[in-house]
């Protein structure tokens, strides 16, 4: 398993994260600014979901 991929794993030991969206940088801030990012959520959930 690559550790990227696990993202509770990720969000809990970062200070900071980049996420990419096809390899192009689509956010990048603390993990708590980064699962509310609208282009995050829309990218790895899909249009429609909104952040709580």
């Amino acid at each position: 398993m690559l550790i990227e991929h696990d993202v509770k794993l990720v969000m809990g030991l970062c200070d900071r994260v980049t996420v990419l969206d096809y390899g192009k940088q689509i956010a990048e801030g603390t993990p708590y600014d980064v699962q509310r990012n609208d282009k995050v959520i829309e990218a790895y959930l899909g249009a429609g979901h909104k952040a709580h």
